[in-house]
Protein backbone atom coordinates (compact mmCIF):
# COMPACT_ATOMS: atom_id res chain seq x y z
CA UNK A 1 0.00 0.00 0.00
CA UNK A 2 1.57 3.29 -1.05
CA UNK A 3 0.00 4.95 2.46
CA UNK A 4 -2.04 3.11 5.26
CA UNK A 5 -5.48 2.30 5.41
CA UNK A 6 -7.34 5.34 6.24
CA UNK A 7 -9.45 5.01 9.96
CA UNK A 8 -12.96 4.47 9.66
CA UNK A 9 -15.30 7.90 9.75
CA UNK A 10 -12.06 9.98 10.34
CA UNK A 11 -12.89 12.44 7.62
CA UNK A 12 -15.00 15.29 7.24
CA UNK A 13 -16.12 15.58 3.76
CA UNK A 14 -14.34 13.36 0.71
CA UNK A 15 -13.57 14.25 -2.69
CA UNK A 16 -13.35 12.15 -6.00
CA UNK A 17 -10.79 13.28 -8.77
CA UNK A 18 -7.07 15.41 -7.51
CA UNK A 19 -6.55 16.98 -11.46
CA UNK A 20 -6.60 21.10 -10.63
CA UNK A 21 -9.75 22.45 -9.80
CA UNK A 22 -10.17 18.62 -7.41
CA UNK A 23 -6.75 19.03 -5.88
CA UNK A 24 -7.73 22.83 -5.10
CA UNK A 25 -11.13 22.23 -4.19
CA UNK A 26 -10.10 19.66 -1.30
CA UNK A 27 -6.78 22.18 -0.44
CA UNK A 28 -9.51 24.72 0.01
CA UNK A 29 -11.73 22.54 1.83
CA UNK A 30 -9.05 21.74 4.06
CA UNK A 31 -7.97 25.26 4.87
CA UNK A 32 -11.51 25.80 6.31
CA UNK A 33 -10.91 23.28 9.00
CA UNK A 34 -12.85 19.94 7.45
CA UNK A 35 -10.65 16.89 7.26
CA UNK A 36 -10.67 15.52 3.53
CA UNK A 37 -10.28 12.08 2.36
CA UNK A 38 -9.16 12.01 -1.17
CA UNK A 39 -8.94 9.46 -3.62
CA UNK A 40 -8.16 9.45 -7.28
CA UNK A 41 -8.28 6.01 -9.92
CA UNK A 42 -4.36 6.58 -10.59
CA UNK A 43 -2.74 6.00 -7.00
CA UNK A 44 0.34 7.59 -8.07
CA UNK A 45 -1.89 10.83 -8.54
CA UNK A 46 -2.12 10.88 -4.66
CA UNK A 47 0.84 10.35 -3.65
CA UNK A 48 1.82 12.99 -5.56
CA UNK A 49 -0.98 14.92 -4.15
CA UNK A 50 -0.69 14.27 -0.88
CA UNK A 51 3.49 14.81 -0.92
CA UNK A 52 2.86 18.47 -2.45
CA UNK A 53 0.87 19.33 0.16
CA UNK A 54 2.24 18.32 3.73
CA UNK A 55 0.07 18.20 6.76
CA UNK A 56 1.91 21.67 7.90
CA UNK A 57 0.66 23.92 4.99
CA UNK A 58 -2.92 23.17 5.43
CA UNK A 59 -5.31 25.54 7.73
CA UNK A 60 -5.98 24.92 11.40
CA UNK A 61 -8.01 21.57 12.00
CA UNK A 62 -7.95 20.47 8.54
CA UNK A 63 -6.62 17.69 7.26
CA UNK A 64 -5.94 15.23 3.89
CA UNK A 65 -6.68 11.78 4.60
CA UNK A 66 -5.56 9.69 1.34
CA UNK A 67 -7.04 6.46 0.02
CA UNK A 68 -5.51 4.08 -2.17
CA UNK A 69 -9.09 1.75 -2.44
CA UNK A 70 -12.96 3.01 -3.31
CA UNK A 71 -13.99 1.15 -0.07
CA UNK A 72 -11.79 2.04 2.25
CA UNK A 73 -12.15 5.80 0.82
CA UNK A 74 -15.80 5.78 1.26
CA UNK A 75 -15.44 3.88 5.12
CA UNK A 76 -13.24 6.91 6.11
CA UNK A 77 -16.00 9.54 5.66
CA UNK A 78 -18.30 10.01 8.70
CA UNK A 79 -21.92 9.63 8.42
CA UNK A 80 -23.78 11.00 6.63
CA UNK A 81 -21.29 10.98 3.98
CA UNK A 82 -20.72 14.15 1.57
CA UNK A 83 -18.68 13.07 -1.38
CA UNK A 84 -17.45 15.45 -4.31
CA UNK A 85 -16.34 14.46 -7.70
CA UNK A 86 -14.42 16.59 -9.52
CA UNK A 87 -13.72 14.43 -12.73
CA UNK A 88 -14.51 14.89 -16.77
CA UNK A 89 -17.92 15.50 -17.31
CA UNK A 90 -19.59 12.51 -19.12
CA UNK A 91 -19.00 8.73 -19.21
CA UNK A 92 -16.45 9.67 -16.61
CA UNK A 93 -18.50 10.81 -13.55
CA UNK A 94 -20.81 7.67 -14.58
CA UNK A 95 -18.65 5.43 -13.64
CA UNK A 96 -17.33 7.17 -10.36
CA UNK A 97 -20.78 7.33 -9.37
CA UNK A 98 -20.97 3.31 -10.04
CA UNK A 99 -17.97 2.85 -8.23
CA UNK A 100 -19.21 4.71 -4.97
CA UNK A 101 -22.29 3.20 -4.98
CA UNK A 102 -22.19 -0.18 -3.80
CA UNK A 103 -20.28 0.71 -0.83
CA UNK A 104 -22.73 4.46 0.11
CA UNK A 105 -25.58 3.91 2.81
CA UNK A 106 -29.19 6.10 2.73
CA UNK A 107 -28.87 9.07 3.30
CA UNK A 108 -25.37 9.57 2.29
CA UNK A 109 -24.73 12.47 -0.44
CA UNK A 110 -22.68 12.38 -3.89
CA UNK A 111 -22.39 16.20 -5.15
CA UNK A 112 -21.13 16.20 -8.85
CA UNK A 113 -18.85 19.22 -8.94
CA UNK A 114 -17.96 18.85 -13.13
CA UNK A 115 -18.96 20.62 -15.92
CA UNK A 116 -22.27 17.99 -16.23
CA UNK A 117 -25.09 18.65 -19.20
CA UNK A 118 -27.91 19.65 -16.93
CA UNK A 119 -29.81 16.72 -17.95
CA UNK A 120 -27.82 14.20 -16.72
CA UNK A 121 -27.77 15.81 -13.71
CA UNK A 122 -31.61 15.00 -13.54
CA UNK A 123 -30.91 11.23 -14.81
CA UNK A 124 -28.29 10.84 -12.13
CA UNK A 125 -30.07 12.43 -9.12
CA UNK A 126 -33.01 10.22 -9.93
CA UNK A 127 -31.08 6.73 -9.93
CA UNK A 128 -29.46 7.44 -6.87
CA UNK A 129 -32.76 8.62 -5.18
CA UNK A 130 -34.51 5.43 -5.91
CA UNK A 131 -31.54 3.83 -3.92
CA UNK A 132 -32.07 5.98 -1.00
CA UNK A 133 -29.12 8.26 -1.73
CA UNK A 134 -29.02 12.11 -2.12
CA UNK A 135 -27.40 13.87 -4.87
CA UNK A 136 -26.22 17.50 -5.64
CA UNK A 137 -25.08 18.84 -9.27
CA UNK A 138 -23.64 21.78 -8.49
CA UNK A 139 -21.87 24.40 -10.86
CA UNK A 140 -18.15 25.53 -9.73
CA UNK A 141 -17.08 28.50 -11.39
CA UNK A 142 -13.61 30.36 -10.70
CA UNK A 143 -11.20 28.44 -12.58
CA UNK A 144 -7.79 26.95 -11.06
CA UNK A 145 -7.60 30.00 -8.68
CA UNK A 146 -11.11 30.05 -7.98
CA UNK A 147 -11.07 26.38 -6.87
CA UNK A 148 -8.09 26.95 -4.50
CA UNK A 149 -9.35 30.12 -2.88
CA UNK A 150 -12.77 30.79 -3.44
CA UNK A 151 -15.03 29.95 -6.25
CA UNK A 152 -18.83 30.48 -7.27
CA UNK A 153 -21.08 27.56 -6.24
CA UNK A 154 -23.76 27.17 -8.04
CA UNK A 155 -26.15 23.74 -6.26
CA UNK A 156 -29.11 22.36 -7.40
CA UNK A 157 -31.03 19.03 -6.05
CA UNK A 158 -32.96 18.48 -2.80
CA UNK A 159 -33.69 21.26 0.10
CA UNK A 160 -32.10 17.99 1.95
CA UNK A 161 -28.91 17.29 0.23
CA UNK A 162 -28.38 21.40 -0.02
CA UNK A 163 -28.57 21.28 3.73
CA UNK A 164 -26.22 18.29 4.09
CA UNK A 165 -23.85 20.21 1.74
CA UNK A 166 -24.14 23.72 2.78
CA UNK A 167 -21.78 24.47 5.92
CA UNK A 168 -18.86 23.14 3.06
CA UNK A 169 -20.02 24.89 0.56
CA UNK A 170 -20.42 28.49 2.26
CA UNK A 171 -17.24 28.18 3.78
CA UNK A 172 -15.43 27.31 0.43
CA UNK A 173 -17.33 29.97 -1.91
CA UNK A 174 -15.56 32.98 -2.89
CA UNK A 175 -17.04 36.22 -0.36
CA UNK A 176 -18.08 39.89 -1.34
CA UNK A 177 -18.94 42.38 0.76
CA UNK A 178 -22.85 42.80 1.55
CA UNK A 179 -23.51 46.41 1.07
CA UNK A 180 -21.65 46.87 -2.28
CA UNK A 181 -20.99 43.58 -3.56
CA UNK A 182 -17.40 43.89 -4.19
CA UNK A 183 -15.46 40.46 -3.79
CA UNK A 184 -13.35 40.26 -0.54
CA UNK A 185 -9.43 39.06 -1.49
CA UNK A 186 -9.05 35.20 -1.27
CA UNK A 187 -7.46 34.02 1.71
CA UNK A 188 -4.49 33.44 1.83
CA UNK A 189 -3.69 29.45 3.35
CA UNK A 190 -4.85 28.66 6.43
CA UNK A 191 -6.55 32.50 6.80
CA UNK A 192 -9.91 32.26 5.73
CA UNK A 193 -11.92 35.31 5.04
CA UNK A 194 -13.82 36.29 7.94
CA UNK A 195 -16.05 39.19 8.00
CA UNK A 196 -19.32 40.03 9.49
CA UNK A 197 -20.23 41.73 6.04
CA UNK A 198 -18.80 38.43 3.88
CA UNK A 199 -21.97 36.96 1.46
CA UNK A 200 -20.39 33.83 0.17
CA UNK A 201 -20.91 33.15 -3.55
CA UNK A 202 -23.16 30.36 -3.25
CA UNK A 203 -27.14 29.67 -2.44
CA UNK A 204 -29.32 26.75 -3.42
CA UNK A 205 -30.49 27.40 -7.12
CA UNK A 206 -32.99 25.00 -7.17
CA UNK A 207 -34.59 21.46 -7.81
CA UNK A 208 -32.66 18.56 -10.62
CA UNK A 209 -30.54 20.13 -12.77
CA UNK A 210 -31.06 23.64 -12.02
CA UNK A 211 -27.69 24.35 -10.76
CA UNK A 212 -26.16 22.57 -13.73
CA UNK A 213 -28.37 24.77 -15.86
CA UNK A 214 -27.69 28.11 -14.00
CA UNK A 215 -23.96 27.07 -14.70
CA UNK A 216 -24.18 26.30 -18.59
CA UNK A 217 -25.93 30.34 -18.94
CA UNK A 218 -22.90 31.11 -17.11
CA UNK A 219 -20.69 29.65 -19.22
CA UNK A 220 -22.95 30.94 -22.38
CA UNK A 221 -22.66 34.69 -20.92
CA UNK A 222 -19.11 33.95 -20.43
CA UNK A 223 -18.61 33.04 -23.96
CA UNK A 224 -20.72 36.55 -24.92
CA UNK A 225 -18.22 38.63 -22.66
CA UNK A 226 -15.45 37.30 -24.45
CA UNK A 227 -16.16 37.98 -27.58
CA UNK A 228 -17.39 41.45 -26.85
CA UNK A 229 -14.36 41.68 -25.24
CA UNK A 230 -12.29 40.57 -28.37
CA UNK A 231 -14.35 43.17 -30.94
CA UNK A 232 -13.56 46.21 -29.19
CA UNK A 233 -9.81 44.64 -29.08
CA UNK A 234 -10.26 44.08 -33.37
CA UNK A 235 -11.79 47.54 -33.32
CA UNK A 236 -9.34 49.13 -31.60
CA UNK A 237 -6.86 47.31 -33.94
CA UNK A 238 -7.69 47.65 -36.94
CA UNK A 239 -10.07 50.16 -37.24
CA UNK A 240 -8.39 52.72 -34.99
CA UNK A 241 -4.82 51.86 -35.38
CA UNK A 242 -4.02 51.04 -32.03
CA UNK A 243 -0.68 49.44 -30.59
CA UNK A 244 -1.46 47.19 -27.98
CA UNK A 245 0.01 49.49 -25.10
CA UNK A 246 -2.31 52.07 -25.78
CA UNK A 247 -5.20 49.13 -25.76
CA UNK A 248 -3.70 47.78 -22.58
CA UNK A 249 -3.98 51.34 -20.76
CA UNK A 250 -7.41 51.66 -22.57
CA UNK A 251 -8.74 48.32 -20.69
CA UNK A 252 -7.26 49.12 -17.68
CA UNK A 253 -9.14 52.22 -17.42
CA UNK A 254 -11.80 50.72 -18.35
CA UNK A 255 -11.70 48.27 -15.08
CA UNK A 256 -11.49 51.34 -12.77
CA UNK A 257 -15.57 52.23 -14.05
CA UNK A 258 -18.70 50.19 -15.09
CA UNK A 259 -17.20 47.60 -17.09
CA UNK A 260 -14.89 46.61 -13.65
CA UNK A 261 -14.66 42.96 -14.19
CA UNK A 262 -12.18 39.92 -14.01
CA UNK A 263 -12.24 39.39 -17.74
CA UNK A 264 -11.13 43.12 -18.50
CA UNK A 265 -8.78 43.38 -15.97
CA UNK A 266 -6.80 39.91 -17.58
CA UNK A 267 -7.40 41.56 -20.98
CA UNK A 268 -5.31 44.77 -20.11
CA UNK A 269 -2.78 42.21 -18.67
CA UNK A 270 -2.56 40.25 -21.90
CA UNK A 271 -2.24 43.41 -24.17
CA UNK A 272 0.58 44.48 -21.87
CA UNK A 273 2.70 40.78 -22.16
CA UNK A 274 5.83 40.48 -23.99
CA UNK A 275 5.91 37.23 -25.72
CA UNK A 276 9.66 36.18 -24.00
CA UNK A 277 10.84 34.49 -27.06
CA UNK A 278 10.17 37.40 -29.43
CA UNK A 279 9.75 40.21 -27.48
CA UNK A 280 6.71 40.85 -29.39
CA UNK A 281 3.39 41.53 -27.34
CA UNK A 282 2.44 37.99 -26.49
CA UNK A 283 -0.98 38.55 -28.15
CA UNK A 284 0.32 38.78 -31.44
CA UNK A 285 1.97 35.46 -31.25
CA UNK A 286 -0.68 33.48 -30.43
CA UNK A 287 -2.61 32.08 -33.28
CA UNK A 288 -6.19 32.93 -33.66
CA UNK A 289 -7.89 29.55 -33.68
CA UNK A 290 -10.67 29.79 -30.78
CA UNK A 291 -11.73 26.60 -28.81
CA UNK A 292 -14.67 25.81 -26.95
CA UNK A 293 -15.94 22.85 -24.45
CA UNK A 294 -19.65 22.74 -25.44
CA UNK A 295 -21.22 25.04 -22.88
CA UNK A 296 -22.11 27.77 -24.81
CA UNK A 297 -23.28 25.38 -27.47
CA UNK A 298 -25.34 23.68 -24.74
CA UNK A 299 -26.29 27.44 -23.83
CA UNK A 300 -27.52 28.28 -27.61
CA UNK A 301 -29.41 24.82 -28.08
CA UNK A 302 -31.51 25.44 -24.64
CA UNK A 303 -32.52 28.51 -26.54
CA UNK A 304 -33.97 27.37 -29.70
CA UNK A 305 -35.61 24.79 -27.56
CA UNK A 306 -37.57 26.99 -25.36
CA UNK A 307 -37.43 29.62 -28.13
CA UNK A 308 -35.85 32.56 -26.18
CA UNK A 309 -34.02 34.65 -28.56
CA UNK A 310 -30.18 34.89 -27.03
CA UNK A 311 -28.04 35.91 -30.40
CA UNK A 312 -25.37 37.29 -28.75
CA UNK A 313 -24.64 34.19 -26.72
CA UNK A 314 -25.31 32.12 -29.97
CA UNK A 315 -22.73 34.37 -31.87
CA UNK A 316 -19.98 34.07 -29.75
CA UNK A 317 -20.50 30.13 -29.96
CA UNK A 318 -20.24 31.15 -34.13
CA UNK A 319 -17.14 33.29 -33.81
CA UNK A 320 -15.38 30.43 -32.35
CA UNK A 321 -16.76 27.86 -34.98
CA UNK A 322 -15.34 30.50 -37.93
CA UNK A 323 -12.09 31.18 -36.14
CA UNK A 324 -10.98 27.92 -35.84
CA UNK A 325 -11.63 27.16 -39.76
CA UNK A 326 -7.72 29.48 -39.75
CA UNK A 327 -6.41 27.89 -43.27
CA UNK A 328 -9.72 28.32 -44.66
CA UNK A 329 -9.90 31.82 -43.84
CA UNK A 330 -6.51 32.88 -44.91
CA UNK A 331 -6.95 31.31 -48.47
CA UNK A 332 -10.23 33.45 -48.49
CA UNK A 333 -8.57 36.61 -47.65
CA UNK A 334 -6.83 35.82 -50.72
CA UNK A 335 -9.58 35.85 -52.86
CA UNK A 336 -12.08 38.17 -51.61
CA UNK A 337 -11.26 41.81 -51.03
CA UNK A 338 -12.05 43.93 -48.02
CA UNK A 339 -14.07 47.29 -48.94
CA UNK A 340 -12.20 50.37 -50.06
CA UNK A 341 -13.34 52.37 -47.06
CA UNK A 342 -14.89 55.64 -48.48
CA UNK A 343 -14.16 59.10 -46.84
CA UNK A 344 -16.63 59.48 -44.16
CA UNK A 345 -17.23 61.89 -41.75
CA UNK A 346 -18.63 59.98 -38.70
CA UNK A 347 -21.59 62.13 -36.49
CA UNK A 348 -20.95 62.10 -32.88
CA UNK A 349 -23.07 63.76 -30.84
CA UNK A 350 -23.79 66.28 -33.58
CA UNK A 351 -20.14 67.29 -33.88
CA UNK A 352 -18.10 66.36 -37.25
CA UNK A 353 -14.72 64.32 -36.50
CA UNK A 354 -13.34 62.52 -39.44
CA UNK A 355 -13.35 59.07 -39.41
CA UNK A 356 -9.35 58.96 -39.16
CA UNK A 357 -9.37 61.44 -36.01
CA UNK A 358 -10.71 61.80 -33.18
CA UNK A 359 -9.24 58.42 -31.43
CA UNK A 360 -10.58 59.64 -28.09
CA UNK A 361 -13.82 59.66 -28.68
CA UNK A 362 -13.85 56.51 -30.50
CA UNK A 363 -12.41 54.68 -27.93
CA UNK A 364 -15.55 56.09 -25.81
CA UNK A 365 -17.36 54.92 -28.37
CA UNK A 366 -15.92 51.42 -28.12
CA UNK A 367 -16.39 51.66 -24.75
CA UNK A 368 -20.40 52.23 -24.57
CA UNK A 369 -21.06 49.83 -27.47
CA UNK A 370 -19.27 47.04 -24.91
CA UNK A 371 -21.11 48.13 -22.33
CA UNK A 372 -24.45 48.25 -24.38
CA UNK A 373 -24.09 44.96 -25.98
CA UNK A 374 -23.21 43.41 -22.44
CA UNK A 375 -26.25 44.67 -21.36
CA UNK A 376 -28.14 42.75 -23.86
CA UNK A 377 -26.28 39.79 -23.91
CA UNK A 378 -26.93 39.20 -19.71
CA UNK A 379 -30.76 40.15 -20.61
CA UNK A 380 -30.63 37.06 -22.85
CA UNK A 381 -28.62 35.11 -20.49
CA UNK A 382 -31.40 35.64 -17.76
CA UNK A 383 -34.16 35.66 -19.80
CA UNK A 384 -33.34 31.95 -20.62
CA UNK A 385 -33.00 31.19 -17.23
CA UNK A 386 -35.93 32.93 -16.95
CA UNK A 387 -37.95 30.26 -19.33
CA UNK A 388 -36.22 26.97 -17.79
CA UNK A 389 -37.22 28.02 -14.52
CA UNK A 390 -41.14 28.30 -16.06
CA UNK A 391 -40.57 24.92 -17.69
CA UNK A 392 -39.24 23.25 -14.72
CA UNK A 393 -40.78 25.04 -12.12
CA UNK A 394 -37.84 25.14 -10.24
CA UNK A 395 -38.79 28.49 -8.62
CA UNK A 396 -35.45 30.28 -9.37
CA UNK A 397 -34.27 33.84 -7.64
CA UNK A 398 -32.58 35.99 -10.29
CA UNK A 399 -31.34 38.25 -7.81
CA UNK A 400 -29.70 35.57 -6.14
CA UNK A 401 -28.11 34.18 -9.00
CA UNK A 402 -26.64 37.37 -9.78
CA UNK A 403 -25.05 37.87 -6.24
CA UNK A 404 -23.55 34.50 -6.75
CA UNK A 405 -21.72 35.63 -9.99
CA UNK A 406 -20.52 38.71 -8.20
CA UNK A 407 -17.35 36.97 -6.88
CA UNK A 408 -15.15 34.10 -7.59
CA UNK A 409 -16.46 33.11 -10.91
CA UNK A 410 -15.28 34.49 -14.33
CA UNK A 411 -18.23 36.74 -15.07
CA UNK A 412 -17.41 38.16 -11.88
CA UNK A 413 -17.80 41.98 -12.38
CA UNK A 414 -19.09 45.20 -10.76
CA UNK A 415 -21.85 44.84 -13.33
CA UNK A 416 -23.45 42.15 -11.38
CA UNK A 417 -24.31 44.44 -8.63
CA UNK A 418 -26.89 46.34 -10.65
CA UNK A 419 -28.37 43.14 -11.78
CA UNK A 420 -28.80 42.59 -8.04
CA UNK A 421 -29.87 45.41 -7.70
CA UNK A 422 -32.49 45.71 -10.69
CA UNK A 423 -34.52 41.89 -9.17
CA UNK A 424 -34.59 43.55 -5.90
CA UNK A 425 -36.66 46.58 -7.40
CA UNK A 426 -38.39 44.03 -9.48
CA UNK A 427 -38.20 40.33 -8.51
CA UNK A 428 -40.45 39.38 -11.70
CA UNK A 429 -38.60 41.54 -14.25
CA UNK A 430 -39.61 40.34 -17.71
CA UNK A 431 -36.24 41.65 -18.57
CA UNK A 432 -33.27 43.28 -17.79
CA UNK A 433 -33.52 45.95 -20.76
CA UNK A 434 -36.84 47.18 -18.82
CA UNK A 435 -34.76 47.88 -15.62
CA UNK A 436 -34.62 51.95 -15.10
CA UNK A 437 -31.06 51.80 -14.70
CA UNK A 438 -30.01 49.49 -17.74
CA UNK A 439 -32.75 51.25 -19.59
CA UNK A 440 -31.48 54.52 -19.18
CA UNK A 441 -27.67 53.02 -19.26
CA UNK A 442 -28.48 52.32 -23.17
CA UNK A 443 -30.40 55.36 -23.59
CA UNK A 444 -27.22 57.14 -22.47
CA UNK A 445 -24.64 55.14 -25.14
CA UNK A 446 -26.52 53.44 -27.90
CA UNK A 447 -25.86 56.63 -30.56
CA UNK A 448 -22.00 55.53 -29.93
CA UNK A 449 -23.38 52.21 -30.02
CA UNK A 450 -24.81 52.25 -33.01
CA UNK A 451 -21.87 54.08 -34.64
CA UNK A 452 -19.06 51.71 -33.56
CA UNK A 453 -21.31 49.22 -35.41
CA UNK A 454 -21.72 51.50 -38.53
CA UNK A 455 -18.14 52.15 -38.65
CA UNK A 456 -17.13 48.54 -38.61
CA UNK A 457 -19.39 47.40 -41.49
CA UNK A 458 -18.05 49.99 -43.78
CA UNK A 459 -14.52 49.24 -42.95
CA UNK A 460 -15.23 44.97 -43.18
CA UNK A 461 -14.28 44.39 -39.64
CA UNK A 462 -16.47 41.58 -38.36
CA UNK A 463 -18.28 42.74 -34.84
CA UNK A 464 -21.38 39.74 -34.89
CA UNK A 465 -21.51 39.94 -31.14
CA UNK A 466 -22.13 43.71 -31.57
CA UNK A 467 -24.38 43.34 -34.27
CA UNK A 468 -26.50 40.87 -32.67
CA UNK A 469 -26.91 42.44 -29.75
CA UNK A 470 -27.83 45.83 -30.99
CA UNK A 471 -30.58 43.90 -33.26
CA UNK A 472 -31.68 42.07 -30.13
CA UNK A 473 -32.11 45.23 -28.41
CA UNK A 474 -34.11 47.16 -31.33
CA UNK A 475 -36.37 43.71 -32.02
CA UNK A 476 -37.13 43.98 -28.07
CA UNK A 477 -38.17 47.69 -28.23
CA UNK A 478 -40.20 47.49 -31.51
CA UNK A 479 -44.38 46.98 -31.43
CA UNK A 480 -44.05 45.96 -34.78
CA UNK A 481 -41.81 43.39 -36.53
CA UNK A 482 -42.21 41.86 -40.20
CA UNK A 483 -43.02 38.94 -38.72
CA UNK A 484 -46.86 40.05 -40.20
CA UNK A 485 -45.20 38.84 -43.59
CA UNK A 486 -43.82 36.22 -42.49
CA UNK A 487 -46.91 34.27 -40.77
CA UNK A 488 -48.36 35.67 -44.29
CA UNK A 489 -46.05 33.38 -46.04
CA UNK A 490 -46.09 30.46 -44.20
CA UNK A 491 -49.75 30.47 -44.66
CA UNK A 492 -49.70 30.94 -48.19
CA UNK A 493 -47.02 28.29 -48.86
CA UNK A 494 -48.18 25.59 -45.85
CA UNK A 495 -51.72 26.72 -44.21
CA UNK A 496 -50.20 27.06 -41.14
CA UNK A 497 -52.90 30.18 -40.35
CA UNK A 498 -51.68 33.19 -38.68
CA UNK A 499 -53.66 35.55 -36.07
CA UNK A 500 -55.78 38.83 -36.70
CA UNK A 501 -55.12 42.54 -35.24
CA UNK A 502 -58.48 42.79 -35.23
CA UNK A 503 -59.43 40.14 -32.71
CA UNK A 504 -57.96 38.53 -29.60
CA UNK A 505 -54.71 36.73 -29.11
CA UNK A 506 -54.76 32.72 -29.32
CA UNK A 507 -57.37 32.51 -32.08
CA UNK A 508 -56.14 31.33 -35.48
CA UNK A 509 -57.21 32.36 -39.17
CA UNK A 510 -56.36 30.69 -42.57
CA UNK A 511 -56.90 32.33 -45.76
CA UNK A 512 -57.87 30.13 -49.04
CA UNK A 513 -54.99 31.62 -51.40
CA UNK A 514 -56.72 29.33 -54.32
CA UNK A 515 -59.36 32.23 -54.33
CA UNK A 516 -58.22 34.64 -51.54
CA UNK A 517 -61.68 36.98 -52.25
CA UNK A 518 -63.75 33.60 -50.27
CA UNK A 519 -63.71 34.94 -46.39
CA UNK A 520 -61.51 33.92 -44.19
CA UNK A 521 -61.73 31.09 -41.66
CA UNK A 522 -61.39 30.82 -38.44
CA UNK A 523 -59.23 27.23 -37.22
Amino acid sequence: MPFPIPAPNSADVGLVGLAVMGANIALNMADHGFKVAVYNRTTSVTEAFIAENPPNIIGPGGALIPGAEVKEFVASIKRPRRIVILVKAGKGTDAVIDSLTPFLQTGDCVIDGGNAEWGDTVRREKALNEKGLLFVGSGVSGGEEGARYGPSLMPGGTKEAWELLKPIWTAIAAKVDAKTGKPLEGASRGKPIVSESAVPCTAFIGPGGAGHYVKMVHNGIEYGDMQLICEAYHFMRDVLEMNTEKMSATFAKWNTGELDSFLIQITADILRQKDPITGKPFVDIVLDAAGQKGTGKWTSVSALDLGIPAPTIAEAVFARCISAQKDERVAASKVIKAPETPSIHWNHDHATAHAASGTDSWVDAVRDALYCSKICSYAQGFALISAAGHENSWNLNFGEIAQIWRGGCIIRARFLQKITEAYARTPNLANLLLDPYFAGAIDKAQTNWRKVVARAAVTGVPVPAFSSALSYFDSYRSANLPANLLQAQRDYFGSHTYERIDQPRGQFFHLDWLDPTRPQHKV
